[in-house]
């Protein structure tokens, strides 16, 4: 009787430990949050990455009752103002604007990083991706990407093509064509894309590796050829401009993705809660027409969702900087 008065007291007690615990999560979950929220954007102020960021913030803050101040946190392409948010306290008022560029490819570039991409992070949700553009100046001779092609391949110094970097998510797509094409291409890195694009607008070079937003405006003015984007599907902003995959280049798709991350063993209501207020914005209208206007597409979708294309981009992404020996600069 000892026994089993001691085993059933055991019982009584793991089974209040669990329902105190599943209580306290629960309302963890109602009153979150209950004071500000900082949403860390591991870059300068003005680009895409952080205007998206902060019509984000802008919205949780009316979904969720609690201001959501941007902070932004540059350096080392991202991997600063990254590792702040995965040494953070994970109780969900720390968060990451995350991008692909430095999440996914700066772990494979960079000969050592201060967190890990998997184990440091857990996901929230995708904002979106940014789709990418190839555009030459108006001097170039080419009017598509099989043109591009063969022309580079008839240069034995290559065509020089312009990105916002080093192991940027345009170098990365441009070096994916040359894979799969054999294009002969030479990458020029710039320091952001606005010096490339004007140098391309000035004729310095003659090809352009970058996000729709950046050469929308120059495509719609006449000054720059379009010669494809590199998403599944056209461009909402430019339906004239056809995909690699309808020029005939197999499997090729490459955008660039933003989205929200937390610290690791943040709890899970906490997650939900804000994955749930992050896909109310990006089902509205308003907010796929925001940023549609930035040129990203808005993707409703779940934690588990985007923290499996952030295992896939890893080993993708992986293979294809390593085939090219891509360092960081």
């Amino acid at each position: 009787m000892k026994v089993n008065l001691h085993q059933r007291m055991q019982w009584f007690g793991m089974s209040l430990i669990s329902c105190l615990f599943a209580i306290s999560l629960t309302y963890a979950q109602s009153v979150y949050p209950v004071k500000p929220i900082r949403l860390i954007v591991p870059f300068t102020p003005g680009g895409v990455t952080d205007t998206s960021g902060r019509y984000i913030a802008d919205q949780l803050s009316t979904k969720l009752g609690q201001q959501v101040v941007v902070e932004n946190r540059p350096g080392a392409s991202g991997n600063i103002g990254s590792y702040q948010v995965a040494s953070a306290e994970p109780d969900g008022y720390t968060l990451l604007l995350g991008f692909d560029g430095t999440l996914v490819i700066n772990p494979h570039v960079f000969e050592k990083i201060s967190f890990d991409t998997v184990k440091d992070f857990s996901p929230i949700g995708k904002i979106g991706d940014a789709v990418l553009i190839l555009v030459a100046n108006n001097n170039f001779p080419g009017k598509t990407v099989n043109d591009m092609i063969a022309i580079s391949k008839k240069d034995s110094q290559g065509l020089s093509y312009g990105t916002s970097g080093a192991g940027s998510s345009p170098h990365i797509a441009g070096e994916l064509l040359k894979q799969k094409t054999g294009a002969n291409l030479v990458h020029i890195p710039y320091k952001g894309g606005g010096q490339a694009m004007t140098d391309l607008l000035g004729g310095n070079i003659p090809l352009v590796y970058t996000a729709v937003a950046g050469a929308n405006q120059h495509i719609k003015s006449g000054r720059l050829t379009p010669l494809a984007v590199s998403s599944f599907q056209r461009s909402s902003s430019l339906p004239d401009v056809p995909t690699f995959m309808e020029s005939g280049i197999k499997d090729f798709e490459l955008s660039s993705w933003v989205g929200l991350l937390a610290p690791a063993k943040t709890p899970r209501p906490v997650i939900m809660r804000l994955n749930q207020a992050l896909n109310e914005i990006l089902a509205s209208t308003e907010g796929k027409e925001r940023l549609n206007a930035m040129g990203i597409t808005a993707t409703v979708g779940s934690p588990e969702k985007f923290s499996e294309q952030i295992k896939f981009d890893l080993t993708r992404f992986g293979a294809i900087v390593k085939n090219a020996n891509i360092k960081a600069e």
